[in-house]
């Protein structure tokens, strides 16, 4: 049966979408495409020409061109010796104070998930073609504890918050980066195909919910759910020894998960509060 809070595929709101959505409420068309032409980067895998930039962001060449100018002086786009285009270093102070704002919003319902369920809680995003744990907290009382290095990078394809993010995505999207980044195999259990990826997928939409099944690490199991509202891909995970994750303890953690990661979703999506002056 379906679960009804799955997210199914659906076309993804393209950058130009946002910028649109901007200008109509009244934001200002330089500043909305110039924000247009950074996640046609990222979308693009980081680098990016610009006649393939002007057909994906749906400006002409000589406006790309303009602001394209202005963001390398600006330091947030680089132009490579290949002429390309990619995202530049500047971003990354950016990137590091909004992952740091993540990790302090989603730590009291990661904490709340621990408590009820005793198994470490993982938060991670999707960074371009790449799952980055940001977040875990691990419970003080099981002996074994599944430890996940903040900062560790994995393929989506061989994990349970790659899987749950990309099952939300178009099915061109993710075979676009699977070209990318290949399928390697961690485990005589990783997934290594895109026919058997995507059949997955589909069991990932039905159930609300991703497995992995020791295919990123022997013995290890772990569910994931994708965080609702989210400006960026997040998704929440449980993870634990196989020996100690059954399908009963699974049924039991997944509404628990669902409502922490609704909660890190509307916490994400909330004002920030404005000081009086």
């Amino acid at each position: 049966m379906t679960d009804s809070n799955s997210a199914g595929p659906r076309r993804a709101q393209t950058a130009t979408d946002r910028a649109s959505d901007a200008q109509s409420h009244g934001g200002v068309q330089s500043l909305a495409r110039a924000f247009a032409i950074l996640e046609a980067m990222a979308d693009a895998g980081g680098e990016i020409g610009l006649s393939q930039l002007a057909t994906q962001a749906q400006l002409p060449p000589a406006t790309i061109h303009r602001l394209v100018r202005t963001l390398v002086d600006l330091g947030y786009v680089r132009q490579e010796p290949s002429r390309q285009y990619s995202l530049g270093p500047r971003l990354m102070r950016l990137v590091d104070t909004s992952t740091k704002r993540l990790e302090t919003l989603a730590h009291p319902y990661m904490t709340d998930v621990v408590e009820a369920l005793g198994e470490s809680v993982n938060l991670a995003v999707l960074d371009g073609e790449e799952i980055v744990y940001v977040a875990q907290v691990q419970p003080s009382q099981n002996f074994m504890r599944m430890f996940t290095e903040v900062g560790r990078r994995a393929k989506p394809h061989a994990t349970a918050v790659g899987k749950a993010i990309l099952a939300t995505k178009p099915e061109d999207e993710v075979r676009e980066l699977l070209k990318r980044t290949g399928m390697p195999r961690r485990t005589e259990q990783t997934i290594t195909t895109p026919k058997l990826l995507f059949a997955d997928l589909e069991r990932v939409r039905e159930r609300g919910y991703a497995l992995d099944n020791g295919e990123q690490e022997l013995g290890v199991r772990c569910v994931g759910l994708v965080v609702p509202g989210a400006p960026r891909p997040v998704a929440l995970s449980m993870s634990g020894p196989l020996t100690r994750m059954s399908d009963d303890v699974i049924d039991k953690a997944t509404p628990i998960l669902r409502k922490a990661a609704e909660n890190i979703g509307a916490a994400l999506a909330a004002p920030a509060p404005v000081s009086a002056a």
